[in-house]
């Protein structure tokens, strides 16, 4: 098997193309520098330079190596790879220990991007060799293993995870410091946008989604019986709690249903809408601050600098306006765009609700009917099959232009990932960042606490629990590599506005 074959496999510029390649040239020198008996190091600091570390050289390449992998140079402009290059190298003031400076490219190198690249790092460290390898270079050391090439190239994947998880097991708060620094580098280029979830809106009270869903039931209920005398409020709240425990059904087909339930056909939109609003913010409790330390810090990102703005866009998934209150609040300029006809002024923050706005005092907006409301299958089905809909193309746009950072997210939602994968197609590594909730051995492997109970203990084996949950949030890790987010894992909900004040103030 030749590299020819071998890259037939990672068409397009992909991360998921990329991490495979990565991984096959990583297994591919290991076993090489293993057959000479030359150590080889795999780096698992993504501000460390280079992909790997030849600590005495290997073949005719002598002394101290860092290595470089990409799979297309030609698609980055040389001075913009060697800027990257060079700041990682200046961040760890690791240069004089360095001989060579190996770079290989998974696809052939132009002779004008091989000048540019030697003559620039040259001039940044003119004691340092350069080294640039194609797929001439790689054939020679598939030649000598073609049993062992062929071996990796059919099992990416499984030795991608392998290669994670063999690693030794560092500190994960640790990792997150080194991926909160390039969180905050992105954000410094000014050129960020940030992605709200519920978690966002739940932070200040908002109810979640089962909780919105089951007083819409008893809305539903209670307008069918309100002119029976043998079923009481109480008897219809029992019902709906009953009908989840038993049916559980899908959180879109109970919305289309509950649409169907709750309207007439003349006055569907209208109607529909104006109950959701009211058990939304009738719902919030009130014993949480409307202004929550989420909101907030959020909205410290959006403060216009003298610089200029560094969040460009706010794309959120929730109906609710109170990042807009805290914004009116902090004199930010704004502007809520929830239809495809909305454009904001070049000194207003865009805050675009692609699943429709429901804001509590409705006589500040106009056109409200006009929005995409994606609450039940409906909506959804309409906007996931419409490629060209406003609210796809504009998160496309944010997700293609600009560091984007996803909070309150779970990352499960099929069409936010089915953009990520789009828009991940031209990239050869990861530009987004998401906050997601670390599996605690204690929430894993015992029961949930309840009140005036000590929590039982599930699983025997808690050794090998840890274990499994460390590969587990690896895995999960990988997998959101391809769609080109770094996760920012967190314990409690209370973390997030504590890093994003860091991110804001640095």
């Amino acid at each position: 098997m030749l590299i020819d074959d071998i890259l037939s496999k990672f068409i397009g510029n992909s991360p998921r193309n990329y991490y495979s390649f990565e991984t096959f040239i990583l297994n591919l020198l290991k076993h090489h520098l293993d057959s000479q008996n030359k150590p080889f190091t795999i780096s698992d600091n993504p501000r460390m330079p280079g992909d790997a570390v030849a600590e005495n050289g290997f073949d005719d390449i002598e002394g101290k190596t860092i290595i470089e992998i990409k799979l297309n140079l030609d698609r980055v402009p040389p001075r913009m790879f060697v800027e990257q290059f060079v700041s990682r190298l200046h961040r760890q003031e690791i240069i004089p220990d360095y001989t060579n400076i190996l770079i290989i490219n998974g696809k052939p190198i132009s002779e004008r991007t091989r000048e540019r690249i030697i003559s620039e790092l040259s001039i940044f460290s003119p004691q340092i060799k350069i080294i640039l390898w194609g797929p001439e270079e790689l054939n020679k050391i598939v030649s000598k293993h073609r049993k062992e090439a062929n071996k990796i190239a059919n099992n990416l994947f499984s030795l991608r995870l392998e290669n994670v998880v063999s690693k030794e097991i560092r500190n994960w708060e640790e990792e997150r410091e080194e991926r909160i620094e390039l969180l905050i580098e992105a954000y410094k280029k000014r050129q960020f946008s940030t992605f709200l979830g519920a978690g966002v809106s739940s932070s200040a009270g908002m109810p979640d989604w089962n909780t919105l869903l089951n007083s819409l039931f008893v809305s539903y209920l209670t307008n069918e019986f309100n002119h029976t005398e043998t079923i009481s409020d109480e008897d219809i709240k029992q019902i709906v709690f009953r009908l989840n425990d038993v049916d559980e059904p899908s959180a879109l087909m109970a919305a289309r249903y509950l649409r169907k339930g709750l309207t007439k056909e003349s006055v569907e939109d209208k109607l529909f809408i104006n109950t959701i609003t009211d058990n939304l913010y009738k719902l919030r409790d009130s014993k949480k601050d409307i202004s929550s330390g989420l909101i907030k810090a959020i909205s410290n990102l959006c403060m216009p600098r003298q610089t200029g703005a560094r969040v460009k866009a706010v794309v959120t998934y929730n109906f609710d306006d109170l990042l807009e209150r805290e914004l009116e609040a902090k004199s930010i300029r704004h502007h809520s765009i929830y239809t495809e006809n909305e454009l904001s002024d070049p000194d207003e923050l865009p805050i675009y609700h692609v699943h429709g706005f429901l804001p509590e005092d409705k006589t500040k907006y106009t056109s409200l009917e006009k929005s995409t409301l994606v609450f039940s299958e409906e909506g959804y089905h309409q906007i996931y099959s419409d490629s060209y809909h406003w609210s796809n193309l504009i998160q496309l746009y944010n997700l293609r232009e600009n560091n984007c950072l996803m909070i309150g997210l779970s990352m499960t939602d099929p069409n936010l990932r089915r953009l990520l994968d789009i828009s991940a197609r031209n990239m050869e590594q990861t530009r987004h960042f998401a906050f997601m909730r670390r599996l605690t051995l204690e929430d894993f492997a015992y029961s949930k606490p309840e009140k005036g109970k000590e929590r039982k203990q599930i699983i025997d084996n808690l050794k090998g629990a840890e274990q499994f949950l460390n590969r587990h949030h690896k895995l999960n890790e990988e997998l959101m590599k391809e769609l080109s987010v770094t996760i920012i894992w967190f314990n409690t909900f209370d973390e997030i506005p504590t890093i994003l004040n860091r991110v804001n103030n640095e």
